[in-house]
């Protein structure tokens, strides 16, 4: 699925769970779905957000409250001031508005963590790509200067990158791959016998995770594990950068750190 058109499919999302879409439309985001299995599961969870929020109790707010806030009385005010049975009504009022709260934090972190393990899941299997290649490298390094201008007219665009390795980090070559719908640089590295690739690829469109914990240097990545394979995933700017490999976690942010200083500064 192209990005464009799951953005498409996710605007429409909303609407489709609540029955109000036109024929057409509603035909079209079905054929997506089918196609899409991210879209499916996150139309899954729009469906039981909607379940749990349409179950909540619905109490509107007494009078006597709204009263009180009209004329600038606080809620903690207005609950001193009322009586048992209000203040058993103003209870129930407060905690349907919580559990809505609530439901919707939960539903955010929920999708912001789907699609952080989407891009590290996506990391891993172009990492595979490139182990599994027949002819990995394209262009067999000669130092960052070579390998860099040879991406010249095989891209959409600029990868940037001023490490150029070092006795820990061999820079060995690099390829032209792809990372979700999009072309990227692919530059490989060696440490002892493992092999590190690392991405570089358009960064707008992408679904990047709010929280990411790793700090390599003034950029912070986020970071996973997966089938034997350790993925940092940042952003500078413009490009989106991807790092993965079988060495431990502690090797992998060194190298991080190394490629994030030497990015120019903004």
């Amino acid at each position: 699925m192209t990005e464009s058109s799951c953005n498409w499919a996710r605007r429409h999302m909303l609407e489709a769970v609540r029955a109000g879409l036109s024929g057409d439309v509603e035909q079209r985001l079905r054929e997506h779905m089918q196609q899409c299995e991210e879209c499916r599961k996150l139309e899954q969870a729009e469906r039981i957000l909607d379940e749990t929020l349409a179950r909540l109790p619905v109490h509107r707010a007494p009078e006597s409250l709204k009263a009180r806030l009209v004329h600038g009385r606080s809620v903690d005010a207005a609950f001193r001031g009322a009586t048992t049975k209000q203040k058993s009504v103003y209870r129930i009022w407060i905690s349907g508005a919580l559990a809505a709260m609530i439901a919707l934090v939960a539903f955010g972190f929920w999708q912001n963590h789907n699609e952080s393990q989407g891009l590290l899941a996506e990391a891993v299997n172009d990492h595979l790509r490139v182990l599994y290649a027949e002819h990995p490298l394209e262009i067999e390094s000669g130092g960052i200067h070579q390998v860099k201008p040879w991406f010249e007219g095989r891209l959409d665009f600029a990868p940037t990158l001023g490490f150029e390795g070092n006795g820990d980090f061999a820079l060995v070559g690099g390829s032209v791959a792809y990372f979700v719908d999009r072309k990227a640089a692919a530059f490989s590295f060696k440490h002892r016998l493992h092999v590190i690739s690392l991405f570089v690829f358009r960064a707008e469109g992408l679904p990047w995770p709010q929280v990411a914990p790793t700090n390599l240097g003034r950029l912070k990545a986020a970071s996973g594990r997966s089938r034997g394979f350790g993925t940092l995933v940042f952003r500078d700017g413009d490009l989106g950068y991807a790092l993965v490999s079988d060495v431990d976690r502690a090797t992998l942010e060194r190298l991080g750190t190394e490629i994030v200083n030497s990015l120019p500064r903004p």
